[in-house]
């Protein structure tokens, strides 16, 4: 028996020293590890979303921001019945039962059952008092006016990553620094949020302030979508620009879509076609065969063109005009939209010479647009034309552009000969600091000299006068440019549709001093299908409104552009024309940092003062000089002149006297021919 009792108190004796070895080793030696352990069983690290910054508009109008809403967790080891709850959330959150259910019944700690809900829907969920479930509050981006500008704004994912748009272009400035939420699991399994536990709040991202303006963009997008149900089109586009800066004033795209609900569109209806859509522009595409050619001297605008009745053959191939022409003078060809007359003037130029001017008005390369998504559209190479390559694209087939591209080059007319880089983005603001995207206008180029500029501005005003194919598109009170398109769309390998067209029209206005330059283009429009038909009509609907709107001054009669006395180029200075190195002539936005927060003002712009006074100095009298004259007399003011007519100045706008403006400012010289002139 001593023996026996001798082995047992022996062995309580090692078990107990056992025990004691193995509480030493997990309490003492493993216990900042078996802490960490429990501690990562208790807590749980959640990463939250922080607010995106806000866009504005041109005019300081929200049109995306961020609200608090909540989102809703679980804790799948919490919930009973995974199926019951997984269908009762699905009911409300509109997310897959069978997907969340089997994620409920996996063995993750955490699990997000819905993310981002809207108000109604959160009420309704906490309403049902699932056990397991819990809510948080998250940042959603919402975009107040739905529809209008959604495919240059773009939109964001659940992740608060921007996809499209400005939101992806510039997600690394909106989309702020993420905050983290520690919650804590408690005795009885529940969850709760100690103020006392590690945390972060998120930084809100910096705001944008575009240069679209919401009631242009309004105003582009109900006519589009206007025409486009009334002819059944395919898609359209429609693109405004500030010629003088090249500032976006609006950008529509049909189909359209609501970026709240992006994902409810199929990928269609969220392009943004005037950007990355390329098609073949047709005889908008005559006004760079008429620049090259005049450019080149090898042209006069009276000049008779024979255009043959109707059609021509080159190496045996024999290609149709839309309407026979008998002769006609060069301006009647553009006027009038003959293929024959084009084609006939471009045989005249080297494949050389119109090969550097198409590439000189920025086609067959990206325009440099802060937008995503840009296409270069497509110009074969000049050493690769084949035979009839330059007769084909005379009119506007046998390459490709994006409606962008036409409208900045039809914008290099009408501000003088200028090919600006546009840009959809003024100012970016991050807290207290802001940064200006442009200052200034950036040139990409000049394509044309100013005198001839001059005479393409003229030949463009008469597309829109009796006998042009663009009458449609005439604004009473404000002279129209431009050029109508009727295109056959193209089948690759097939050749080209026989009922199948793209209807365009470009064009700026009002012609002597250009506010706004735009394309319309409408894809297989039914009916009419004409360019001077279909998208001329909508062109003027936009153009006549946003005229009235920025508060543009009708102009009682056509000005005369093009002089026919002799006037020696020096001294002829077209509107916006190119003057000597150092001085500006188009007028270019002056941005100014906004006072608390506010949007930024641009002096000219509706709803801001143009004319701010100065107490030291004031406008000088620029009556009688020259243009030349006058621009050097203004080259240490800092101001904008824009030059309204040729020969000597008149009248000036402000008043000779008139307290000095800020700079940057608009100065209008309305010159007229004369003696020195």
């Amino acid at each position: 028996m001593k023996s026996r009792l001798y082995l047992l108190v022996a062995f309580l004796v090692l078990w107990m020293i056992g025990i004691g070895a193995r509480l030493t080793s997990l309490q003492v030696d493993r216990h900042e590890e078996f802490a960490r352990r429990a501690e990562r069983q208790q807590q749980r690290v959640i990463e939250l979303d922080p607010p995106r910054g806000t866009v504005f508009d041109a005019r300081g109008r929200e049109l995306a921001v961020s609200i608090e809403v909540e989102s809703a967790f679980a804790v799948p080891r919490e919930i009973k019945d995974p199926a019951a709850t997984a269908a009762a959330i699905a009911r409300h959150a509109g997310v897959d039962a069978v997907k969340l259910e089997r994620q409920l019944k996996g063995d993750r700690e955490f699990v997000w059952v819905a993310r981002k809900l809207d108000p109604p829907q959160a009420r309704a969920i906490r309403a049902l008092e699932l056990p397991g479930l819990y809510f948080l509050e998250e940042s959603k981006r919402y975009y107040p006016l739905r529809e209008v500008g959604a495919h240059v704004l773009g939109y964001v994912g659940t992740d608060n990553q921007g996809l499209a748009g400005v939101e992806a272009m510039y997600d690394r400035v909106v989309a702020g620094k993420p905050g983290r939420r520690t919650v804590l699991r408690d005795a009885r399994q529940g969850m709760a949020v100690p103020a006392n536990l590690p945390s972060a709040a998120p930084v809100p991202g910096g705001d944008i302030y575009l240069t679209i303006d919401a009631t242009l963009q309004q105003i582009a997008e109900q006519e589009l979508a206007r025409a486009a149900r009334a002819l059944s089109v395919e898609s359209g586009s429609v693109v405004l620009l500030d010629p003088m800066t090249g500032a976006v004033l609006a950008m529509a795209s049909w189909p359209t879509f609501d970026p709240n609900r992006f994902a409810e569109w199929p990928a269609e209806a969220r392009r943004n076609r005037p950007v990355v859509d390329a098609f073949e522009p047709g005889s908008t595409f005559k006004m760079v065969t008429a620049a090259a050619a005049l450019e080149e001297g090898l042209i006069d605008p009276d000049e008779a063109v024979d255009c043959e009745m109707g059609g021509i053959t080159l190496a045996g191939v024999r290609i149709a005009d839309h309407k026979p022409f008998g002769i006609l003078a060069f301006r009647d060809v553009i006027a009038r939209s003959s293929n024959v007359g084009t084609i006939k003037t471009a045989l005249r130029l080297s494949n050389a010479d119109f090969y550097s001017t198409i590439r000189a008005f920025g086609f067959g390369r990206t325009s440099g647009l802060d937008l995503p998504g840009e296409s270069p559209g497509l110009l074969m190479p000049v050493e690769k034309w084949p035979k009839l390559a330059k007769a084909y694209i005379s009119f506007g087939q046998g390459l490709s552009v994006t409606p962008l591209q036409l409208a900045l080059a039809f914008a290099a007319v009408g501000n003088g000969g200028r090919l600006l880089e546009p840009y959809a983005v003024r100012q970016l603001h991050s807290g207290s600091a802001a940064q200006l995207r442009h200052v200034a206008p950036v040139e990409r180029g000049r394509p044309l000299s100013p005198r001839t500029n001059a005479i393409v501005l003229e030949l463009l005003a008469g597309v829109t006068i009796d006998g042009g194919t663009g009458q449609a598109a005439a604004i009473d009170g404000y002279p129209v440019a431009g050029k109508t398109g009727t295109a056959q769309k193209a089948e690759p390998g097939k050749g080209y549709l026989a009922d199948e067209f793209i209807a365009s029209f470009v064009g700026f206005a009002p012609l002597s001093r250009p506010a706004l330059v735009g394309a319309v283009v409408l894809d297989d429009p039914r009916g009419s299908y004409h360019g001077g038909e279909a998208a001329a009509p909508v062109f003027e609907a936009i153009a006549r409104q946003a005229l009235l709107y920025l508060n543009v001054r009708p102009e009682r009669e056509r000005p005369e552009l093009w002089p026919r006395e002799a006037v020696p180029e020096e001294e002829l200075m077209p509107v916006g024309a190119s003057a000597p190195e150092g001085i500006v002539v188009a007028a270019a936005e002056s941005r100014t940092q906004p006072e608390g927060g506010g949007a930024p003002s641009l002096p000219g712009s509706p709803g801001s003062p143009v004319w701010t006074a100065s107490a030291s100095a004031s406008l000088p009298d620029l009556a009688g000089l020259t243009a030349r004259q006058a621009l050097a007399a203004t080259t240490g003011l800092r101001l904008s002149p824009v030059m309204v007519g040729s020969g000597i100045v008149r009248r000036q706008v402000p008043a000779a006297g008139s307290p000095m403006p800020t700079p940057g400012a608009r100065l209008e010289l309305f010159l007229e021919s004369g003696a020195g002139g």
